[in-house]
């Protein structure tokens, strides 16, 4: 087969034809700086200033509780930081099923005296909102849980924790970089303080993100500089980018329904199909979890191994976050929910896209159980 496959969404998606058309219309005629008060700039301004506006009335925000950011990360960070001073005495809480993003924050911030507590999801990668409740401290001073997991796809019940936390008067900061652009995000309805996303997740450029802020909510400078973004974030802004992310998050927005239906289809017969192999087993929520996300391990292999043999036949595949890809060590996530060592190895990650077909579908599950019943014969742990 001489197409290649890819279905590794979760890690990155292919930026959409309208978003190239988009940036390269703006990197041609509207390359002035934002700040500059002549004509140039303001054209820069104004593009800046819409794209913010389209961004906001895609997740329901206004224009000016959104804030430019290099990428999901750096939104994770500040979210992070800027929930506490550095005075002694401050909690926060996240979960154990975090991006690295939010987990290697918060480890900084134990370093620096905040006492920070590690929810731990169910079977499923659900943080419950029982489990969030009795958590709480009085000096608690941010929840920080995920919207959807980047591994194994999980939705989490963002609504019911946000209010937990709104009756103690506790910010709320949710990573949506998987879920912005694919599930529907009404901040206001959702009770969300802070929200990070990140352009290359929808279809638009790298190197570019944002964080909803809820008016009202405190957050202090995290880059010093000039006075761009209310003096929050110094630093000249990539208006080409942000007009390829405004562009990629529209598109995907007005079509969510139809690529919702399109995926989920995939998804079920991918699912369906895998779950035939002997000893396989589907990790995370079997209904909420997003469309397209597909998450297994195989018993008695090594999830690399699986990897290998997919890319020799044309499919780009990946066993979890492509952020620690050169680590030997199994998921994190895998292993909060329960799976061993040994089983959480084996894992297999499927992200399907709006680009992805039938026939792709088709095309793995017609190769993946003779790569199985390969490896698992040269296995020195497969017993069957």
């Amino acid at each position: 087969m001489n197409k290649i496959i890819y279905v590794d969404n979760a890690a990155t998606t292919a930026i959409l034809p309208e978003v190239f058309e988009a940036m390269k219309s703006c990197l041609e005629n509207n390359f002035g700086n934002a700040s500059s008060i002549y004509s140039i700039g303001r054209f820069a301004k104004q593009e800046l200033e819409k794209s913010r506006k389209i961004i906001a009335n895609c997740i329901n925000a206004e224009p000016d509780e959104i804030f430019f950011t290099s990428c999901g990360t750096e939104s994770d960070n500040w979210a992070l930081k800027s929930s506490v001073k550095f005075s002694g005495n401050e909690h926060i809480i996240t979960s154990q099923i975090e991006h690295h993003a939010i987990l290697n924050s918060a480890r900084f911030l134990e370093n620096h005296g905040v006492e920070v507590v590690y929810l731990k999801p169910d079977k499923f990668g659900m943080i419950l909102p029982e489990t969030l409740e009795s958590a709480l401290q009085d000096n608690t001073k941010l929840v920080s849980i995920m919207f959807a997991n980047n591994e194994i796809g999980t939705i989490q019940p963002i609504k019911e924790l946000a209010s937990i936390c709104k009756k103690k008067n506790i910010k709320f900061h949710t990573d949506a970089v998987q879920a912005v652009g694919h599930i529907k995000i009404d901040v206001k309805d959702l009770g969300i303080d802070m929200l990070s996303a990140s352009a290359h997740k929808f279809n638009g450029p790298k190197g570019i993100g944002f964080l909803y802020v809820k008016k009202g909510t405190s957050l202090p400078a995290f880059v010093h500089g000039g006075a761009q973004e209310k003096n929050k974030r110094g630093g000249t802004e990539n208006i080409a980018s942000i007009v390829g992310m405004a562009k990629a998050l529209e598109i995907n927005t007005n079509n969510l329904e139809s690529n919702q239906a399109k995926l989920k289809n995939l998804q079920k017969k991918l699912i369906d199909n895998i779950l035939l192999i002997e000893e396989t087993i589907l990790t995370g929520h079997p209904n909420l979890r997003t469309p397209g996300s597909a998450s297994f391990c195989f018993k008695g292999i090594e999830g690399e191994s699986i990897l290998l043999n997919l890319d020799a036949l044309g499919i780009c595949a990946s066993s979890g976050s492509a952020c620690t890809s050169g680590s030997l060590d199994p998921s994190h996530v895998l292993l909060s929910i329960g799976l061993s060592h040994e089983v959480a190895h084996g894992s297999l990650r499927i992200a399907l896209g709006a680009n992805n077909t039938m026939e792709d579908v088709d095309y793995i599950i017609s190769v993946l159980p003779p790569i199985v019943k390969k490896l698992r014969a040269m296995s020195p742990i497969w017993n069957k």
